[in-house]
């Protein structure tokens, strides 16, 4: 093995002394070529380029002095010379492109080792593979592993983290737990950093539990915990509100050996403030100066939130202030979250101040900052100035976010500008260069989804056109800002209120050719829009749709159904409906929706409510809307004695009836003539507090003083009701007090006579 220092030595050779050893006819001549090939020659016969510090040494030499094509053509003459060339002699080369920022002549070089005779070893397609990940080149990176594995290359610990760390990465945690799974089969051991980033994924994710419990088989297989990974479950407690966990771990933390740092204390203070536990978090950040911890940028940009959160954004700014006599910079986050702040508090335009006056002294202009400008001014129906300082975006080369144009696209529709809001839908498709969707749709190789996409990338890494996926893959990414499945959703949206249901079931399609798959909202959205129009019949087919295409239906989307249906009379359908639902949930199985659905169709209404609140209490997935939707369904099928059975069962049960179920339950029974319940019903609205509108309040008091032996009711009714601060002297009660004044005339003359 050549020792560093003897090589660093050969790359200071004289040229005349190495046609010695260069195998070649040439003439020595003084030729930067013939340099590379006589190190790279020397490397090889010593096998130096097999140490991590010999490669990094030829990799430094190549960025410093930029002979990448040299070093490639030297290989290219070793190789036909008969010197045989290694994956190890190519690795330094592909590192220096990479440290250069040039990925993808990293990767050409990878794909050509074909062209020298030498197989990718682990190493090469490491490097390559964390390459790619780096630029978040996801499906390539698939394609690489696979084409490693059909190499019979062996992948290590190192292969597996990458990989593990891309799927986190890109919120596939299941992915990455296969992965780990296969790193077991391989009998290859995970090391901390294996376990510390897949449960940083599973906390990224939301499965806590699930991280949880791989921080316990982590200690149960001896592999000791870190401060990074104690912090990593800190901070994914903290993100989701489970503080009391939070602290648990701190605990665990400091029984283990180790004290807090700034990390920590940023996780806990920042789980304190999004909980609204304010004092809390003011008492972490004293604590931790008393412990000698100085804040860093993201600690203070977390304070700064905290402060404009909680409508502090005095104290805010002044923190900003603070940051800066510090000799520390103010970044995009701190800024932005003082301007959200004086957003959220109304003060636009001091915000709009804050965000000229930071470009007037060319600190940052990012598209977070323009965005919650945007978002707050369309918020406010101030949606002219809101594409005033769209416009003005690119000008300064910030470019519109997907967000940006769906908070613009979305005021326009709530504006009643459709038109408007389909072209910046356009020319958000189209980007700042033609969407790659259009010309990948063309032929039989066609790109729809990213399932296509990988199997393309797949095919031609195998293929060994690397570098030409990556292009692809590129192009993809460069292809502007591509609407998302959120922007669709604003504007079917936007067509369905506008009654333009032909344009919302149009985009429903257009989404589908562009690789996107609709979500519940969009489902539900146009549901409701073709109810809106009359077409029951097409709703129920895209209901039909949602669950052939196993797009699991929300509950907003059985509402919506439900609703519409209740308002057709068709409330034996909207039951059927929503015990389908109940059945799909976890837990909820046919053997307990069954009897329920049985007492529905023998119309015993009453057992089949107490069993579904029995099973809503027992899960603990109460909500009152369906039973709301259903009551107000009976009294829309004149079906009153089903609706006041719900009202009773929900009242034995202190359940809250809202102020809309009673509406409907005093329209009802007072069309029916039954006063008597229609009183209770309006008694039960007044002591529960509900402030009822005059024209059901109208309603009932008429039917009473125009009836033959309730006018009595209708009186004391008046009475209560001004008790409970209802205004009887406007215009709305005008007939209304005009006949009890009458009915009282009639009664006084009766008295008289």
């Amino acid at each position: 093995m050549l020792s560093l220092s003897k090589f660093r030595k050969a790359l200071e050779i004289p040229y005349g002394f190495r046609r010695l050893f260069i195998p070649s006819e040439e003439p020595v001549s003084p030729n930067p070529q013939l340099d590379l090939r006589f190190c790279i020659w020397v490397a090889l016969k010593f096998e130096s380029f097999t140490t991590r510090d010999h490669c990094n040494l030829v990799s430094e030499v190549l960025c410093t002095n930029k002979r990448f094509s040299h070093y490639w053509e030297a290989l290219e003459r070793l190789k036909k010379a008969g010197v045989l060339i290694t994956s190890d002699s190519v690795r330094p080369l592909i590192r220096a492109y990479w440290q250069m920022g040039l990925a993808d002549k990293a990767i050409e070089s990878f794909g050509r080792m074909s062209e020298l005779g030498c197989r990718p070893d682990a190493h090469a397609f490491n490097t390559i593979l964390n390459v790619a990940l780096r630029k978040d080149l996801f499906f390539l990176a698939l394609g690489v592993y696979n084409l490693m594995l059909k190499s019979n290359c062996s992948p290590d610990e190192y292969t597996y983290n990458v990989l593990i760390d891309g799927f986190c990465k890109t919120d596939n945690v299941k992915g990455a737990l296969e992965m780990f799974d296969e790193m077991d089969q391989r009998n290859i051991l995970p090391s901390l950093l294996t376990f510390t980033i897949i449960i940083s994924g599973l906390c990224h994710g939301k499965k806590l539990d699930d991280a949880r419990r791989l921080f316990n088989v982590m200690r149960e297989r001896g592999c000791q915990p870190d401060l990074i990974s104690y912090n990593v479950l800190i901070d994914g407690f903290c993100k989701l509100g489970r503080l009391d966990e939070a602290m648990s771990f701190l605990r665990l933390l400091e029984r283990d050996g180790y004290a807090p740092n700034l990390n920590s204390y940023s996780s806990l203070i920042n789980g304190f403030f999004r909980a609204r536990r304010y004092s809390e978090g003011h008492s972490w950040y004293a604590r931790m100066f008393k412990e000698g911890i100085m804040p860093d940028v993201i600690l203070y940009s977390i304070m700064i939130r905290g402060l404009s959160n909680e409508g502090r954004v005095g104290e805010a700014v002044k923190m900003l202030d603070e940051m800066t006599q510090r000799g520390l910079v103010p970044d995009a986050y701190c800024y932005n979250a003082v301007i959200q702040g004086l957003c959220d508090v109304g003060l636009l335009n001091r915000a709009r101040s804050l965000q000229l006056e930071i470009s007037e002294h060319n600190q940052f202009h990012n598209t977070c900052t323009h965005t919650i400008l945007i978002c707050n001014m369309c918020k406010r129906g101030m949606v002219g100035e809101a594409q005033e300082i769209f416009n003005q975006m690119e000008k300064l080369g910030c470019f519109p976010s997907v967000v940006t144009f769906n908070s613009v696209i979305n005021g326009l529709c709530k504006d009643g500008k459709l038109e408007e809001a389909r072209l910046l839908f356009y020319k958000m498709e189209i980007g700042r260069s033609p969407s790659l969707f259009f010309r990948l749709s063309q032929g039989s190789d066609r790109i729809f989804d990213s399932v296509s996409l990988q199997k393309k990338v797949e095919q031609m890494c195998e293929a060994g056109q690397v570098f030409n996926a990556y292009k692809l893959l590129v192009q993809l990414a460069d292809s502007g800002v591509v609407p998302d499945i959120m922007t669709y959703n604003i504007l079917i949206n936007g067509f369905c209120k506008k009654r333009n249901i032909n344009g919302a079931l149009k985009l429903f399609k257009d989404l589908q050719l562009k690789g996107l798959s609709p979500d519940s909202v969009t489902y539900g959205t146009l549901i409701d829009g073709l109810y809106r129009v009359g077409r029951e019949e097409d709703a129920l087919k895209i209901h039909e749709h949602m669950l052939k295409h196993e797009c699991e239906p929300s509950f907003a989307v059985y509402k919506a159904l439900m609703t519409w249906l209740c308002r057709n009379r068709k409330v034996s359908l909207a039951c059927r409906l929503y015990l389908e639902y109940l059945k799909n949930l976890r837990g909820w199985g046919d053997d307990s929706i069954n009897p329920l659905e049985e007492y529905f169709v023998k119309g015993e209404v009453e057992q089949a409510i107490q069993g579904l609140l029995e099973l809503d209490f027992r899960f603990g997935e109460f909500n009152l809307a369906p039973y709301t939707i259903l009551l107000i369904g009976f009294c829309q099928a004149l079906k009153v004695d089903e609706a006041l059975i719900i009202f009773s069962v929900l009242d034995e049960r202190n359940i809250i009836i809202n102020p809309t179920s009673c509406v409907h339950l005093i329209k009802c029974l007072c069309k029916e003539g039954r006063l008597d319940d229609a009183v209770d019903i309006f008694l039960y609205a007044l002591d529960k507090g509900f402030g009822l509108r005059s024209q059901i309040c109208n309603l009932l008091l008429r039917r009473l003083l125009l009836s033959q032996d309730k006018k009595e009711y209708a009186i004391d009714l008046i009475g209560r009701m001004k008790s409970a601060g209802y205004s009887l002297n406007g215009s709305l009660y005008h007939k209304t007090l005009c006949l009890l004044h009458e009915v009282q005339s009639r009664t006084r003359q009766q008295v008289i006579n």
